[in-house]
Formats: C-alpha cells, sequence, structure tokens
C-alpha cells in the first residue's frame, strides 16, 4: 500500500484469498478491505470473479444503447422522481449533489453546473415491487435487456461477498451485512461522457462530474481505458489521486450510508471524473464510458451506528434511519 507521503493513485485488494484461501484468507481480505475503507475510502479488487469476457460484454452493450437515436432511447424515460432511478437520463439531466453538515443538520449543496453525461439504470429484475424497470424496444436492440439482467446478477453475487468480507474485517458475523441485503435493492448504470468541447470544461461550463460521494453501502465501478477518475486525497483536503484504469479491476468505494452506519469510522471520499485527453486539432476531449452498481441496504431496514464503532469517548454521531428514508431525500436532490 502506498505510504501517506508518496502514494499516487488509490490501494489494490486481491481478493483471490477470500474466494479460494479459506477462512484465514477470508479474514486476511477483509482486514485488508476495512483497513483501506478507514484511510481512503477507495480501492482495486482484483481476481474478484467476475470474468474479463463478461466485463467487456457489457461496455459493448453500453456503446450499442447510446450510439442508439435519441428518440429510440426516449423510449424509457426516467421518471420525474429523482429516487425512481430507472431508465434513460439525456445529458444534463442529473447533476451530481454532495451532502454537508451545518449545524448538526444534513443539507445538499448543489451546483448549476452541468454534467456532461448520459445514463441508463435498472434495479433488481426479480423485484419490480416499488420501482419497475424500463426498458428500450426490444426491436431497437435486440437482447440488451437480457445482457443487463445477467450482468447485474453477476455484480449481486460478488457483492455479496464483498459484505462478506467486511463484516470479517469489522469483526463482525460473515453473514450480518447480508441481513440487511436480502432485497438486493442494488443499482446497475451505465454511463456515457460524449466528446466535450474543451474551452467549456476548462471554463466550468460544463463537468464531466463534479466531487461528490455515493449514497448508498458501496459502489462496484468498472471504468474503461480513457480515464479521468480521481480520488480525494486521505490527507490533503481538495488534492485528488488519479485512479486510472487497470485492466479486469474493479473499483470499489464506500458509501455515505455505510460510513454513516459506521458512525464515520470507514470512509466514503470524494470523487470526480475529470475531463480526458483531448484532440488537439478538434479540441473535443475524448469519448468514456463506465459502468457503475451501487449496493444498497434493503429499504425498510433500519440502521443505527454498528458495534464497535461508538463508546464513551466516541458518542454516536447520528440518529437511527432506514436505507429507504436515506436515498430518497438524497436522490430526490438530483434530479
Amino acid at each position: 500500500m502506498p505510504s501517506k507521503e508518496t502514494e499516487s493513485s488509490v490501494p489494490i485488494v486481491d481478493f483471490a484469498p477470500f474466494l479460494n484461501g479459506g477462512q484465514e484468507g477470508k479474514v486476511r481480505v477483509g482486514k485488508q478491505m476495512v483497513s483501506v475503507m478507514k484511510e481512503y475510502g477507495f480501492m482495486y479488487i482484483t481476481n474478484h470473479g467476475i470474468l474479463q469476457k463478461d466485463q467487456d460484454a457489457i461496455f459493448e452493450w453500453s456503446k450499442k444503447f447510446f450510439a442508439m437515436p435519441t428518440e429510440n432511447k426516449m423510449k424509457c424515460p426516467h421518471p420525474p422522481l429523482g429516487s425512481y432511478h430507472r431508465g434513460y437520463s439525456s445529458l444534463g439531466k442529473e447533476k451530481a449533489s454532495q451532502a454537508i453538515f451545518m449545524d448538526g443538520e444534513e443539507r445538499i449543496k448543489t451546483e448549476n453546473v452541468p454534467d456532461i453525461k448520459e445514463s441508463f439504470d435498472i434495479g433488481n429484475p426479480e423485484d419490480n415491487s416499488v420501482y419497475k424497470n424500463l426498458w428500450p424496444d426490444a426491436q431497437d436492440i435486440p437482447e440488451f435487456q437480457n445482457s443487463m439482467e445477467q450482468y447485474w446478477a453477476k455484480c449481486n453475487v460478488t457483492s455479496k461477498l464483498f459484505l462478506r468480507a467486511i463484516a470479517l474485517g469489522m469483526n463482525l458475523e460473515e453473514e450480518f451485512f447480508l441481513d440487511y441485503h436480502k432485497k438486493s435493492e442494488n443499482q446497475l448504470r451505465l454511463l456515457h461522457y460524449p466528446p466535450t468541447d474543451e474551452a467549456n470544461l476548462k471554463t466550468g461550463k460544463a463537468e464531466r462530474i463534479g466531487a461528490h460521494t455515493d449514497f448508498g453501502t458501496l459502489t462496484m465501478l468498472l471504468q474503461d481505458e480513457c480515464g479521468g477518475l480521481q480520488v480525494e486525497h486521505p490527507y490533503q483536503k481538495g488534492v485528488f489521486l488519479p485512479a486510472p484504469y487497470i485492466k479486469g479491476s474493479i473499483v470499489m468505494n464506500t458509501g455515505d450510508f455505510l460510513q454513516r452506519w459506521s458512525n464515520d469510522t470507514l470512509k466514503s471520499t470524494l470523487h470526480r471524473v475529470t475531463a480526458p485527453p483531448v484532440n488537439s486539432e478538434t479540441g473535443i476531449s475524448k469519448v468514456r464510458y463506465s459502468i457503475p452498481y451501487f449496493v444498497c441496504a434493503d429499504a425498510d431496514k433500519v440502521i443505527d451506528a454498528l458495534e464497535g464503532t461508538y463508546g464513551d469517548m466516541v458518542p454516536k454521531k447520528y440518529e437511527p434511519i432506514t436505507s429507504g428514508e436515506y436515498l430518497t431525500m438524497r436522490l430526490n436532490a438530483t434530479y
């Protein structure tokens, strides 16, 4: 792991010992993950079990979806309600917002600079009881729905392994977090950052994604070779470290909900997407694709500070809250 003085990126955790190293390997990986989550809040995870061919395939589907004419994508528009996070969001529709704390109350801070991105979101294919998945016309992009659902399921399996590891790393029962994630109310998102005029990015008239944190328990991200992801330095506020593409890896980060749940023991770290390389002849940036998978606790589960994260010298910082209440508050602020 890089030292405090010399790090230039975020740490890498090899997940293979958790998958095939027995209980000792499981605990060792869990301790490594929790250590990074306390300090950085971000890590690369390698040998996680999602095959390279499956990663490559989902990127191809993302490119096919965003290459469709706008009228085809708008057959499954994101509903007006921010918490109904399904379907297609056009360029500039969503703005990443950041929660801040003032006078002991959580407020939502937003900026008026648009995020130059478009996205497509789905939730659990087997649970449409609250928010139904929205799909493009199957004739416009055959097999898209099936492929998205299959990749969602692969991520769901891997997310539960990560939750097991984190529990062990925090000296909890291995299945502790699984009891709060039984419904797998997770979200798969395709993101497309189209080529953008360099002048607008430099003058602040447009952003890829401004500095923000994620809302849920944790996020699992695939990014392409374009790059641009940056993570705030753990010891120098306002200084951002590069998190470049590492083939086959998943970038995993702590979400705000887990930071709250851990009484701020685990860090949910600011991150942003900066402008990628620009073509010197055209002044236009490269295209970028990324695919985050947001892991969220069941909406009706009430969480309070985890055992071992508070005591006489470290009081509880937050009132109990349900995942649904928290995520609704945060998501409605982004639309």
